[in-house]
């Protein structure tokens, strides 16, 4: 039901000026009959396929109305009515207010509906949030993905020669790394999980084991620091200890930090080595989709 209902917003977000179009032949572009379509819909949204497509045009006209110089028979036309005496009539209706009025009003274009989904400026659709009882949030996911993508990336650069992982990347910053090569940087990243899992437990971490590393350790050490640091954020945001505070006295004085802060350095400096990593595997000829959008579209 979920997948049908968010095919048909899709579907609806990209039609909403075919108004020549019929109900039957919005159903059957999602190979259904039209009461079919009309009775998941509305068990789906709380109100029809028609009376959802009636309720966004008139959220774009209060839009438009509100934000342009849109005359109100341009409005009318666009949001589908014949005439400019029945799109004011809908619209008094539905907003308590003429369109000519509306202008002024200082009310929001939403209309009322059970379902959430509201015509999005300037010409799209919104849909509310999944129910947050799910068993991954946002952090997760977002530690998920790095770990993923790494291990992708990896892959891809395990195929290179050693002058193509230690030619000289040219774009840095300064502060960051000194004289990023693909292979420094791949192998910085991964000892990023590696070394914060380390500190977590009061143990010290070897920064030796990143100098002149083969990819093939690279891929045994994410095996376990990604998993690794994969399960901790999980229990951390599962549990709400973000605030849970560390001190690591491995090293020369002890450093003092707090899960939130790490994860988020962890994600923030990834965030700069992935992009350059991105960059240099292009220029070997290996594409890798690193765009978080992927990662995080519609199921």
């Amino acid at each position: 039901m979920d997948d049908l209902f968010a095919r048909f917003v899709g579907l609806l977000a990209g039609s909403l000026d075919e108004h020549g179009r019929s109900g039957t032949d919005l159903a059957a572009r999602l190979y259904l009959s039209r009461s079919h379509l009309d009775r998941l819909v509305t068990a789906a949204a709380g109100e029809s396929p028609a009376r959802f497509r009636r309720r966004v045009l008139l959220e774009r006209a209060a839009y438009r109305l509100r934000t342009s110089e849109t005359g109100i028979l341009d409005a009318a036309v666009e949001a589908g009515y014949s005439s400019h005496e029945a799109f004011t009539r809908a619209f008094q209706r539905a907003y308590g207010a003429s369109p000519s009025r509306w202008r002024d009003d200082t009310r929001g274009i939403f209309l009322d509906t059970p379902n959430g989904v509201h015509f999005h400026p300037p010409g799209g659709l919104r849909l509310p949030a999944r129910d947050s009882g799910g068993t991954m949030s946002f952090v997760t996911d977002l530690v998920e993905h790095h770990v993923a993508l790494l291990r992708q990336m990896l892959t891809s650069a395990q195929a290179l020669p050693d002058e193509v992982l230690d030619a000289p990347i040219e774009l840095t910053v300064e502060g960051i790394d000194t004289d990023p090569t693909l292979r420094s940087l791949l192998s910085r990243l991964v000892g990023q999980l590696d070394m914060w899992t380390a500190a977590m437990r009061s143990d010290a971490y070897d920064f030796a084991v990143e100098r002149h590393e083969t990819v093939e350790s690279m891929r045994r050490r994410l095996d376990s620091a990604g998993d690794a640091f994969s399960r901790y954020v999980r229990d951390v945001d599962e549990h709400g200890r973000y605030d849970e505070t560390f001190v690591d006295a491995t090293g020369d004085r002890p450093y003092v930090f707090t899960a939130g802060g790490m994860i988020a350095h962890v994600l923030t400096y990834a965030a700069h080595r992935r992009t350059l990593v991105t960059g240099a595997l292009a220029s070997a000829g290996i594409d890798v989709d690193d765009d978080p959008l992927t990662w995080f579209a519609p199921a």
